[in-house]
């Protein structure tokens, strides 16, 4: 897998974010808070609890080590000088270490993990997902640390009756982008007059863009659904967003809980040639992307998994000759939100427009080319909500021959589709578990772009 070099590494996005509580269609969402750089606090029991309290959502400043979240015995969560050295995830054995070394004497027991911990750290050493594991065993000492059996744990057990609510941009220099085609080029913009490829220095702060600066062919072999001298080119710009949020005020399950990405999205792109019928869409993915932005929602690093993948997909029907180029603005909302009352429900929204910056049809037929991303939201490597972001074109024309001529009419469409799922980790908040996978239901909206008329060719 061919990566950038690190300056070209980029957070996203899309993509379409989602704390494993990730979905699309209405529903009860509280925004979250932003992630940047690598980092993670760490927590420790604490022997009296206080009352529930509004924690702050905020990103991870960069150049900070990686740190832990501990609580055990019903405590409420503090930071803690614990790391996790490494972990074993076939075994779920992890070593514990301290950041802190004891002056003399024996280690302090702050610095010693104990069974009934919960721990939650950022991406560490076996655990590039981040970690968040309750100790059940103390196997001994080793030469890094202390060695314990984990099993899989709920934020709940960290955040307990408190609550949260923020949202956390995405730091696009922390995103791994991967070509997959020839062509494509990626900038990215952000504080502090740093800006990454040709686009970066005219970006907004905060936002990522990939061009494909080549034309992406579609395919012409024999048997190809479609097939002929049509291409895609274009760029997508994406400023993304994690959004979180956590009421705890029930004593069994939380209140409410909610976990999506949002952001805005700019793309202008052009779909030009002869398209051939021929079946199915040709999908043709041009890069992918990869983020774990870590947000710090009171004493607790709280690591996302954004997934993305970029694509063009053309289908076609009969024979038509396109020349359409379109600018899309707008923005876009998906995730899942919890309400004790309603359990789990999709979160899905997006306000694209759409504005023609050439158009022609030709010929008969139908033709529909998208640029889209598919994006995957999770939490500690759990994924939550899984959304196909496609804004598309659709042209359509039809054609009457009469004597000694054909004419016809042609119209231009374009609109953006958005569908996917919640997944049954959402239950990682300490929610109750659903038994089948919620579809974030079918959003669609489409609008005119242009129409014609007069001889075809």
């Amino acid at each position: 897998m061919r990566k950038l070099p690190a300056r070209h590494v980029v957070l996203l996005t899309l993509a379409s974010i989602s704390l494993l509580a990730t979905g699309c269609s209405a529903g009860t969402g509280t925004p979250p808070a932003a992630a940047t750089g690598a980092q993670h606090p760490t927590s420790i029991a604490n022997p009296d609890p206080s009352p529930s309290q509004q924690l702050a959502v905020a990103g991870v400043p960069e150049g900070k080590p990686t740190a832990v979240a501990r609580a055990g015995g019903g405590a409420k969560a503090k930071k803690s000088p614990l790391k996790v050295a490494s972990y074993d995830r076939s075994s779920r054995r992890a070593v514990i270490s301290s950041a802190e070394k004891a002056p003399s004497g024996p280690t302090p027991a702050k610095n010693t993990p104990a069974v009934g911990d919960v721990i939650a750290s950022g991406p560490a050493p076996g655990a590039p997902d981040g970690l968040l594991a309750k100790v059940t065993d103390v196997a001994g000492k080793t030469d890094k640390g202390t060695e314990v059996r984990t099993e899989p744990a709920k934020l709940s057990a960290l955040l307990g009756d408190d609550k949260a609510q923020g949202t956390v941009p995405v730091d696009p220099a922390t995103v791994d982008v991967e070509p997959l085609v020839q062509g494509v080029k990626v900038s990215w913009a952000k504080a502090g007059n740093i800006h990454v490829g040709p686009q970066g220095a005219k970006l907004p702060l905060g936002s990522l863009r990939i061009d494909v600066g080549a034309s992406v062919p579609l395919p012409v072999t024999e048997g190809a659904p479609v097939a002929g001298a049509a291409s895609v080119a274009g760029y997508v710009q994406l400023a993304p967003a994690v959004e979180f949020s956590y009421d705890g005020s029930s004593v069994l399950t939380p209140d409410a809980a909610f976990l999506g990405l949002s952001g805005d999205w700019t793309s202008q792109w052009q779909l030009k040639g002869k398209a051939v019928a021929g079946g199915k869409p040709v999908r043709i993915p041009f890069a992918k992307l990869h983020a774990d932005p870590v947000i710090q929602v009171g004493p607790v690093p709280v690591v996302v998994n954004l997934d993305l993948t970029a694509y063009a997909q053309v289908a076609a029907d009969g024979t038509v000759t396109v020349d359409i180029k379109q600018d899309l603005k707008g923005g876009f909302r998906i995730g899942g939100s919890y309400s004790k009352s309603g359990g789990w429900k999709p979160v899905s929204t997006s306000d694209m427009t759409g504005t023609p910056v050439r158009a022609k049809v030709t010929a008969a037929g139908n033709v529909k080319a998208v640029l889209g991303a598919e994006a995957t939201v999770g939490l500690y490597g759990a994924v939550g909500v899984t959304a196909d972001l496609a804004p598309y074109l659709r042209g359509e024309a039809t054609a009457v021959a009469t004597p000694g001529t054909v004419a016809g009419t042609w119209k231009i469409y374009g609109g953006v589709d958005l569908t996917g799922w919640l997944q049954l980790q959402l239950s990682i908040f300490g929610t109750p578990v659903f038994q089948h996978r919620i579809p974030l239901g079918s959003l669609h909206r489409e609008w005119p772009l242009a129409h014609g008329g007069g001889a075809a060719a």
